[in-house]
């Protein structure tokens, strides 16, 4: 009986996480603009134009003033500089709650101003990306976008896809595959 309810119990939890997809490794980075804040500032972020400054760590979360989506955002906050220092162009990018990105960008409890974010309306971005979110049992994406990091190298070329709703572990993921790329080219 005990074997049957942790059986049940792993399918219901299966069945009400998110399916969650991306580019692969090694992929061509689909490049775009859209409408960015940086420090409660409009400007136009342009993903060809941010890849010629160097390699870019682009991470795609569901809505802006959500608890994970928050603490997220207020962990890439306290690594930017570390991702400036390594080069990176640092953005965050979202379909939900883009009326309040301007604000969201400023708020020191989350970007603190410290990298942009930019609004994905109907999550047009993140399905180029392959990183709608995708609900289990719901037959379309949902206009929102999973949570979701890359890591861009100059020339398009996607370093690093990592999936997880967990808020986290992205900083991490992210620094280190931006860290291992630089080795590289170190050695070249």
């Amino acid at each position: 009986m005990k074997r049957l309810f942790a059986l049940a119990t792993l399918a219901a939890v299966t069945a009400a996480t998110p399916a969650l997809a991306d580019l692969a490794v090694g992929s061509k980075a689909p490049d775009f603009k859209a409408q960015a804040f940086l420090a409660g500032k409009p400007f136009t972020f342009d993903m060809a134009a941010a890849r010629r400054n160097g390699p870019v760590v682009m991470y795609f979360f569901p809505s802006a003033y959500t608890g994970g989506c928050n603490l997220e955002a207020h962990l890439f906050s306290e690594a930017a500089d570390e991702f400036k220092a390594q080069g990176a162009t640092l953005i965050g990018v979202t379909a939900g709650k883009v009326e309040r990105l301007a604000e969201f960008s400023a708020d020191t409890k989350t970007c603190g101003g410290k990298f942009p974010v930019a609004a994905d309306p109907g999550a047009k971005i993140a399905k180029t990306y392959d990183a709608p979110l995708k609900m289990a049992g719901i037959k379309a994406p949902v206009d929102m976008s999973a949570r979701t990091s890359y890591v861009i190298a100059p020339d398009g070329t996607v370093l690093l896809a990592y999936d997880n709703m967990a808020a986290d572990d992205h900083v991490t993921q992210t620094m280190g595959a931006l860290k291992a790329w630089k080795a590289k080219q170190k050695k070249k």
